[in-house]
């Protein structure tokens, strides 16, 4: 008898010409048990369906859509999916998620997770229900928005049918193109991309049955529990300004990335900030699926319309770019959507190309820090892969320099291929240490160590073993939510998070899950994950920072300076691999990978 919350199979689709073909994938109750859902089953599926050394774009690479036991119960922020797929972008593991009914329908077909392989002779749809798999032609969406495309899908196979899709970037092979559902995306590595290699403009999903749940009384309580604590204060930053609250508050502490990296506060910051925005453009907020919390804050646009904003994208697209005018900021945001890229790598890669522009390493006059309407160019020529520079941005900042050379790898803003998200190293270095090693690349949500830095419980300016602890323990957590799925913004509602995630698992599967259980399945998840870089030819090598940022320290507003070397970088990643147990070279033991249940 399969676990509550779990149907124990996925479905993997293979699609060959005009035609697609489902076959139902056993999962085992251990399997599910040590892994949960979402990103962590997803892993244990690539291991289990990629071949070691396939190309990420290539027909037979698996892209898996992956739900988790709490997908469908009343629990707060609880319908969302992960995306999990060698990444085109880093040539490793990647994984991405995305909240919306999309996760709800999709579970409902009966399946734990879809997995899509082959490609079709023209563009087309894989649709999935209770009933089967099948493949639809729809030439006409060529080119369309994922959101343009979900409104015709929407019409032409009815409303109860939802669909994850991509824009046209994805169709164009940019490698770090996006797969979106309801205007949320599955962001980060160039998920799309690959989507978009199979000739997929779209997997829909439709429910069709139900997922039993082992007691739903106590499944209900402890939903009617959850959601009281979330409205209280560990969420009301998110309910009140969003995420763009972060910025004022980054600039003032030195950790804002600024052009590139040169910098670490921005002049420009309060005209992009969310507490002038709110009194000056906020029109409304909104909730994912199944949430409680409303993090999401839209605002107007000069001329009409509307725009979602985030830090990250604000970030990325404002102040990493030298772009403080709001509405070029809420525009590029837009093209970003329309085209279905990540803001974050798109971001960086321009950032990247300006500063080498202005080095004469390119051939591009207008591209410029601060200009808007170049980063509006920019982006669109990285969005159609237009011959020349839009190719080359469209490969994203590592591969752009190897390209370029010049000496200007030494500032792209990566990690294995993964562009920085908005936090500056040199001044959090806990969290230095979690974007280096993390697997993903250079990532704020699989790695949360900023968390330790600006709480004041390590010194953010000198690394150290507080440090690595910090970095284990919030990686730690991060591979639970993101494999149970819950939201990230709930984090601060758990006051002991690994016996309160047992006890929400309880109920919904029926197992006796403890403390220590969860604890030793976050590990297993984390080896997971570098086991299958380390089979795709990751080394110790690729565990470090940009060179810029441990070969030039930072002056900060106070006078004083901020500086990491690769020798203090290099002794917490090794006290990183002392803490998980791996040897100097960052590789787990046998004994280890054979707990992985990877056979």
């Amino acid at each position: 008898m399969t676990a509550g919350g779990y149907f124990g199979r996925a479905m993997v689709v293979d699609v060959d010409g005009d035609a697609a073909t489902g076959t139902a994938l056993d999962l085992d109750e251990r399997v599910l048990r040590a892994y949960l859902g979402g990103v962590g089953l997803g892993t244990w599926l690539m291991h289990r369906l990629a071949p070691a050394g396939l190309d990420p774009l290539a027909p037979a690479a698996p892209l898996a859509f992956v739900f988790s036991p709490l997908v469908g119960t009343p629990l707060t922020t609880s319908a969302k999916f992960a995306v999990v797929a060698k990444s085109p972008l880093t040539g490793l593991l990647t994984d991405a998620l995305a909240s919306s009914r999309f996760a709800i329908s999709g579970k409902l077909t009966g399946h734990d997770a879809i997995v899509v392989r082959g490609r079709a002779d023209v563009l087309s749809v894989v649709l999935v229900d209770a009933d089967g798999v099948r493949l639809e032609s729809c030439p006409e969406l060529a080119g369309h928005s994922a959101a343009d495309a979900e409104a015709a899908l929407s019409t032409r196979f009815g409303r109860g049918w939802n669909s994850a899709a991509i824009g046209p970037a994805g169709e164009r092979g940019v490698r770090y193109a996006t797969i979106s559902h309801d205007g949320r995306h599955a962001g980060r590595g160039g998920l799309g991309a690959v989507l978009g290699a199979k000739n997929l403009k779209a997997v829909l999903v439709k429910a069709g049955t139900k997922a039993a749940v082992a007691d739903a009384p106590a499944v209900l309580a402890a939903a009617r529990d959850l959601r009281e604590r979330s409205f209280g204060p560990a969420t009301a930053k998110y309910r009140e300004l969003g995420t763009l609250a972060n910025l004022l508050a980054f600039n003032a502490v030195s950790t804002l990335p600024t052009r590139n990296f040169t910098a670490a506060t921005f002049e420009g910051a309060p005209g992009l900030a969310a507490e002038e925005l709110h009194e000056l453009r906020g029109v409304a907020r909104n909730s994912c699926a199944s949430c409680s919390i409303g993090c999401e804050h839209i605002y107007s646009r000069k001329g009409g319309g509307s725009q979602r904003m985030e830090y990250e994208n604000v970030f990325a697209l404002g102040p990493l770019c030298g772009v403080s005018e709001p509405d070029d900021v809420f525009a590029a945001s837009a093209r970003c959507d329309a085209l279905g890229i990540d803001t974050i790598s798109a971001g960086g890669t321009i950032a990247w190309a300006m500063e080498c522009a202005e080095r004469g390493l390119i051939d591009a006059p207008w591209l410029r820090f601060g200009d808007g309407a170049a980063l509006l160019r920019a982006l669109d020529l990285a969005g159609a892969s237009e011959p020349g520079l839009g190719a080359l941005l469209a490969l994203g900042s590592r591969a752009a320099a190897g390209v370029v050379g010049g000496g200007s790898i030494d500032f792209a803003p990566q990690v294995k291929g993964l562009e920085l998200p908005g936090y500056e190293p040199r001044t959090l270095q806990a969290m230095a240490l979690g974007l280096a090693v993390n697997s993903r690349g250079a990532d704020h949500n699989r790695s949360g160590a900023y968390e330790a830095d600006l709480s004041g419980s390590v010194d953010r300016l000198h690394g150290g073993d507080p440090h690595v602890v910090a970095a284990v323990a919030t990686e730690d957590r991060a591979a639970v939510m993101d494999s149970m799925i819950l939201c990230k913004f709930l984090r601060g509602v758990f006051t002991d998070p690994f016996p309160e995630w047992a006890a929400l698992l309880a109920p919904v599967t029926g197992w006796d899950v403890t403390a220590d259980e969860l604890q030793a399945t976050a590990s297993r998840i984390v080896l997971a994950k570098r086991a299958f870089n380390l089979r795709e030819g990751a080394t110790a090598a690729d565990d470090t920072l940009p060179t810029r940022m441990l070969s030039t320290p930072l002056e900060l507003p106070s006078g004083r300076s901020a500086a990491l070397d690769a020798a203090g970088l290099q002794a917490m990643v090794n006290g990183y691999y002392v803490a998980r147990g791996w040897d100097a070279a960052g590789h787990p033991s046998a004994e280890e990978l054979a707990g992985l249940l990877l056979d």
